[in-house]
This record gives structure tokens, sequence and C-alpha cells, in this order.
């Protein structure tokens, strides 16, 4: 079952003026150490691509939410990730991980399934939260 769905489309240049403008302060407040990491490591317009998408996926995740950026849930509570095999996550903690908690009903588990892409000057995230019976996930039939 489908619990929430969030897309946003954000303008690269926006990002770039943003860190321009506030540095250090805008991007401590908005991304984990891991995300700031991650976009370090490149430059140009991967770099502000890289800050974009996630930016993207944490505005759609809010969305995904119902809440926006209010109960709680800041862009400090949304980390974007990767799997191994580079696969894009979403991991939540504090106001952002209770309203998840909230919408999940009784007897399921939740999915959280992240898409990102970007093509200079737009990056695009789509969130989708899927609620499946807790037995499926246990592997119960």
């Amino acid at each position: 079952m489908i619990i929430g769905v969030g897309m946003d489309l954000t303008d690269m240049r926006r990002i770039d003026r943003a860190i321009g403008r506030f540095g250090d302060r805008f991007l401590q407040r908005v991304f984990t150490d891991a995300e700031r990491g991650r976009a370090e490591r490149r430059s140009g317009h991967a770099r502000i691509g890289t800050y974009a998408k996630r930016w993207a996926a944490k505005e759609a995740c809010a969305k995904a939410l119902g809440t926006g950026f209010a109960a709680g849930v800041f862009h400090s509570t949304i980390g974007v990730g990767n799997l191994p095999s580079g696969q894009p996550t979403l991991t939540l903690t504090g106001g952002a991980a209770t309203r998840l908690a909230a919408l999940t009903p009784a007897g399921m588990v939740v999915r959280v399934h992240l898409t990102m892409t970007d093509d200079v000057p737009y990056a695009l995230a789509q969130v989708m939260i899927e609620a499946v019976p807790d037995e499926l996930v246990a592997g119960i039939h």
C-alpha cells in the first residue's frame, strides 16, 4: 500500500547561489556530514548537482511525509545515502522518523523508495513510501 508520494524539481543555480551566499552555515544546516563529503569529492557541475539532488530528495521526502518542513521534519532529519550498488537511500531521524512511524499502519513495515537525477540546470527527486505487511518482510506467508 502506498502511504506517501513526493516529488521535487530543483534549479541547481539556486543551490549554487545559496552555497555562495551562506557557505558552510547553509551546508551544515541542510546536509549531513556524509552528504557533504560525497559532494565535496566532486567539482563543478557534479558538486552542485550532488547537493541539488539531495536537496530535491529532502523536499520530496517532506512532501511524501505529508508535513513539508514542519512538525519536527527538518532538512537535517532526512539523510540521503547510497547502497554499495549506488542505489540512493533515505535515512530518517528525529521528527522525520517520528512522522514516518505515525504514518505506518499497525502490522506493517515501511519501505522508502528514492530516485534522483540531474540534467544541468535541474535536479529531480521522487520519493514513494510503501507499507507492506510485517509477515511478508519476515518471509512468513
